[in-house]
């Protein structure tokens, strides 16, 4: 019995060894860079940072990312203006980051390689909120006032469920712990194509069972109440954010898609001033997929709908600079 037992273990070592090998020779494996917090507070992922993002199970979407001197995935490191030419600051979540698409030909990059002395940088960064970006653009403030044009990217169903800046809990998840699991590829490869879902969720289920606690089913009316009062409390949040980080209108366009907005938040935009672009205007009309099969990013198609919107706002708003 002993004995079976050992080469049960010893086979079982071999054979995850093996599956190890093979997760790095195919680089199956997503490689994400560490993150920090800098001097002024601004989470950020480490510098020069340079690796390949990989989404789905079979490689299904490949982007290198190369992380500049600032923290962001961009082919420039200096983000310093120039007098004599036209600056224009992308900030946002990870669809402004980019990870899915090479750094060399992210939206940032499509958008300045149309228009001459521009510079576009990029201040995308995966978890980010509205506050999160505000925060950004106060704590360097002197910097975006030398920057001619700002684009904030938002979703108003994720980017809006708090009032205020405060520090994430993503950097207190990155333990000495967690960045010896990343070292193991194969634990790496499984976590993301979600294999070891029932494994994690595991712990709260016992919970719940300890406790008593059930799930449960609400009713479509109740469900509604709740979209209602989620909907309200995040215009609420907005108006709070904006009030407590003031932007200039001429300067800053918010990117999002009204799809995902409610109605009174896109009067809230109109009414106050607020200027905005719509994705929806040009992803309800295009004939190809605008975001990837098994994730909600943009695929490469969304990506150049939105530059060309991006462009075409530009080209309309020129006489403003």
């Amino acid at each position: 019995m002993g004995s079976i037992i050992k080469k049960l273990i010893i086979y079982t070592a071999l054979f995850l060894l093996v599956l190890e090998g093979l997760v790095r020779l195919f680089h199956l494996h997503n490689e994400m860079p560490n993150r920090f917090s800098d001097a002024k507070g601004v989470e950020k992922w480490v510098p020069n940072q340079s690796e390949y993002s990989i989404t789905g199970n079979r490689k299904q979407n490949v982007g290198q990312y190369r992380i500049n001197d600032f923290g962001f995935n961009s082919v420039h490191d200096n983000y310093e203006p120039k007098e004599d030419a036209f600056e224009i600051a992308l900030v946002g979540d990870s669809f402004i980051e980019g990870f899915h698409e090479d750094y060399t030909n992210s939206l940032g990059q499509q958008i300045e390689k149309n228009l001459s002395n521009t510079k576009v940088l990029e201040f995308g960064y995966a978890g980010y909120d509205l506050a999160d970006e505000l925060h950004l653009i106060h704590a360097y403030k002197d910097l975006f006032e030398k920057i001619d044009h700002t684009f904030i990217y938002i979703r108003f169903t994720d980017d809006l469920d708090r009032d205020t800046y405060k520090e994430s809990s993503r950097l207190r998840l990155d333990t000495p712990f967690s960045r010896i699991a990343k070292q193991i590829k194969l634990l790496v490869y499984l976590k993301d194509i979600g294999a070891l879902d029932p494994v994690l969720q595991l712990p709260g289920r016992i919970k719940n069972f300890i406790s008593g606690k059930k799930e449960i089913s609400l009713s479509e009316e109740e469900l509604r109440k709740q979209e209602k009062l989620k909907n309200e409390l995040s215009l609420n949040n907005f108006k709070k954010l904006m009030a407590e980080y003031p932007i200039d209108k001429e300067k800053f366009t918010f990117l999002l898609d009204s799809s995902l907005c409610t109605v009174q938040f896109l009067e809230y935009l109109n009414h106050n001033g607020y200027n905005f672009l719509d994705i929806n205007t040009t992803f309800s009309k295009a004939k190809t997929p605008t975001t990837l099969i098994y994730d909600q990013h943009w695929s490469k198609s969304g990506r150049s709908l939105v530059a060309k919107l991006v462009l075409d706002y530009l080209d309309i708003s020129a006489t403003n600079y």
